[in-house]
């Protein structure tokens, strides 16, 4: 039977949209696998590391009877990578094995039953669905992903919080060092509050599913997973359980001293500043007095860098200590010209904003230096 007749770039592109969370080595063979599951004319590509599952639909031509098999996913693809993107591949079944021809270069590949993959159980009480534009999503994911811990005890920070209530969604990000928030409108009202932690693979793998476009991301979330569906695709995921921290007691409020300063010139000065500073000690000291702020750093070698910017500012002169990584990280994260920085004295949290997106907050501890 032909499963498929179609331009590698069509079959690669449905591929790596759902490859991204297969693992090349498993405990299951089969989760190394993508499940091709055909019905009429439509063919469906499914894949799963048993808390996220991936699934997008294409027509690729071929015999328009029902077929499902498993093959591996990384395999094919580094394949059709080989193969020329203007090249009409076949993919054919036959006697447990699937062939993939192009041109004159043809492959074999073993099977695995399509009835031994494991699909994962889609929850039967999902909440209401809300929608937001990809590009909007987008930006939130990327303004506050940076911030979330990495294999943290503390299991439910190693994740994005999601919140719809209202006509707002916010997400939320803390390592225990520093807090990311940002916020956007949605279109319509969300009948009751859903709230959700995504895992940080789910998040990472969002990332690089989700466009520029103005098409819609549909959401849906349950009490232990989250369905998302845009772009022909439909991707669900487990949640991580457990009680995020309550991030509007971390932000601060009436912070007396801020000031506003271009945000390219301040990353160029901390990633120039951030150069002599030691591996393990990533600090550097900021100084903010009336006219200028000034950022110094140094290592075990007694090496110094000394940065200083002219600003708008005639408010106390405060000395405190940053990990330059936290402040390299948001100020890159974001394409804004201008960024607010608000500071109380050298012992309290800053609290960084945007002048042009009331909706994003950053809150970094201050480090003793």
């Amino acid at each position: 039977m032909i499963v498929l007749k179609a331009a590698q770039a069509s079959l690669l592109e449905a591929l790596q949209s759902v490859a991204g969370i297969v693992e090349r080595r498993h405990t299951l063979p089969i989760l190394a696998n993508v499940l091709i599951r055909k019905d009429g004319g439509h063919i469906e590509f499914t894949t799963s590391d048993l808390e996220i599952q991936v699934r997008t639909r294409a027509e690729l031509g071929g015999d328009s009877g029902p077929f499902a098999t498993t093959v591996g996913a990384r395999k094919v693809i580094d394949i059709l990578r080989t193969l020329p993107a203007d090249q009409v591949v076949t993919l054919s079944a036959a006697q447990n094995k699937l062939t993939l021809q192009g041109g004159k270069s043809r492959f074999t590949l073993q099977t695995l039953p399509a009835d031994d993959f494991p699909l994962v159980n889609e929850s039967v009480d999902f909440g209401p669905t809300f929608s937001v534009p990809q590009k909007i999503l987008r930006t939130l994911v990327n303004q506050v992903h940076f911030a979330m811990a990495v294999h943290d005890i503390r299991y439910y920070l190693n994740g994005i919080l999601f919140i719809a209530e209202g006509k707002t969604l916010t997400l939320v990000a803390t390592d225990g060092h520093r807090l990311a928030l940002a916020q956007s409108t949605l279109d319509a009202d969300v009948p009751s509050k859903q709230e959700v932690i995504l895992p940080r693979k789910t998040v990472l793998e969002l990332q690089r599913l989700l466009n520029d476009e103005d098409t819609a991301i549909e959401m849906r979330f349950a009490n232990n997973q989250a369905k998302f569906v845009f772009s022909g695709m439909e991707f669900v995921t487990k949640l991580v359980e457990g009680k995020f921290p309550d991030y509007n007691r971390v932000i601060p409020k009436n912070h007396k001293n801020a000031v506003v300063l271009g945000r390219a010139p301040l990353l160029a000065s901390l990633q120039r500043a951030a150069i002599l500073t030691s591996e393990k000690f990533k600090g550097v000291r900021v100084n903010i007095e009336p006219g200028l702020l000034r950022i110094a750093s140094s290592n075990a070698e007694q090496e110094e860098a000394k940065e200083e910017l002219e600003i708008d500012y005639d408010g106390d002169a405060i000395e405190i200590g940053f990990n330059v990584t936290y402040l390299i990280d948001v100020l890159a994260n974001s394409s804004h010209e201008m960024v607010k920085l608000e500071l109380q004295d050298s012992a309290a949290s800053a609290l960084f904003s945007l002048p042009d997106q009331p909706g994003f907050k950053y809150v970094v501890m201050p480090m003793r230096i």
